[in-house]
């Protein structure tokens, strides 16, 4: 935090908006790093390395349809980074002293903990778990997000190879 609020200003008499322009800063920098990590389950997302690959398809029938949660692997930490340090500098407008450093140390530790349950529920997709019956009797089972429309009994393509299988309709 040091390193972004040593470029900005800082104005003696009025530490408490110095601390918010601070905090809008770190949390503003953290941001636009999350967003750099986009994972997508779509059917319909191709990363740039998977963008003109051969790619083997298969076809199939559609046999059941389950509704599932698709859920990032691991946080990255920048929800509890950003909730700590919103939290601690919130804290610590609270009393003079011992009670601002309390209250700031108090603050970054409820900050963390919600900045971390908010991110983890950011990370979280609706999607289904499609059971397909190829044309060679094979069953297959894939999990995508559920932004493309899919039925039971509906004719799909199965499209595989150097990423992700994806189900889409014929």
């Amino acid at each position: 935090m040091n390193s972004i609020c040593s470029l900005l200003p800082r104005p003696r008499p009025r530490a408490r908006s110095y601390r918010l322009l601070c905090a809008a800063a770190l949390v503003g920098s953290l941001t636009l790093l999350a967003g750099c990590a986009n994972d997508n389950a779509s059917s319909s997302v191709y990363s740039y390395g998977q963008a003109q690959r051969e790619q083997i398809v298969r076809t199939g029938t559609v046999e059941s349809l389950r509704p599932v949660v698709i859920q990032q692997g691991q946080s990255s930490g920048v929800g509890a980074l950003a909730g700590g340090a919103l939290g601690g500098i919130a804290g610590s407008s609270i009393g003079q002293g011992r009670g601002s450093l309390l209250g700031a140390v108090g603050g970054a530790l409820v900050g963390g903990l919600i900045g971390n349950a908010v991110e983890n529920q950011a990370g979280k997709t609706q999607g289904v778990e499609i059971t397909v019956r190829l044309d060679n009797g094979e069953t297959r089972v894939v999990a995508q997000a559920a932004d493309t429309p899919l039925s039971v009994g509906q004719r799909v393509r199965m499209i595989s190879g150097n990423g992700p299988t994806r189900v889409v309709p014929m």
